[in-house]
């Protein structure tokens, strides 16, 4: 069992292609790599933190967790209503989470903090919503698909 770590998945969203640049003729290209990626790095029996913006719409979040990979926890990014969250599939929802993994502490959230909690005690602050535009900060680490190859990423791979 490997823990993984995604985020602005953003299935479905045509925005996304515009807005942040994403190299797909169309929507059902992006969602097809993304799933596609997602099942290629991730296995049945892996452990996924997806931290927020899931999917233009809600009502497609249940079909799209049935075809990924893993136990699927959820934090809310900002583009992720109720609905999203009460889809079944997750393992667990909420907007922040703290855990230890491989003698690290992490902090988790959709949002880069400028500071947090046991920063000054070596924790790690994994986040997305900034789509690779934000300069990194020493222990803090975006794990968004844009800036992973539009698949999930292990720890030990952002720590290096």
């Amino acid at each position: 069992m490997t823990v993984f770590f995604t985020a602005d998945t953003h299935f479905g969203d045509h925005r996304t292609i515009n807005i942040h640049k994403r190299s797909f003729a169309s929507v059902a290209d992006m969602d097809a790599v993304l799933i596609e990626r997602w099942n290629a790095t991730v296995a049945p029996e892996d452990i996924v933190w997806h931290l927020g913006d899931v999917a233009r719409r809600p009502a497609d979040v249940p079909a799209l967790l049935a075809r990924l990979h893993g136990t699927k926890h959820l934090l809310r990014g900002n583009n992720d209503p109720d609905a999203t969250l009460a889809a079944p599939g997750w393992a667990s929802t909420g907007d922040y989470a703290e855990l230890d993994l491989d003698g690290h502490r992490l902090v988790l959230c959709h949002y880069p903090f400028r500071s947090w909690n046991g920063q000054h005690k070596r924790a790690i602050n994994l986040h997305g919503h900034s789509h690779g535009r934000l300069k990194p900060m020493p222990r803090q680490f975006e794990v968004g698909v844009d800036v992973h190859g539009f698949a999930p990423v292990r720890l030990d791979t952002l720590l290096g």
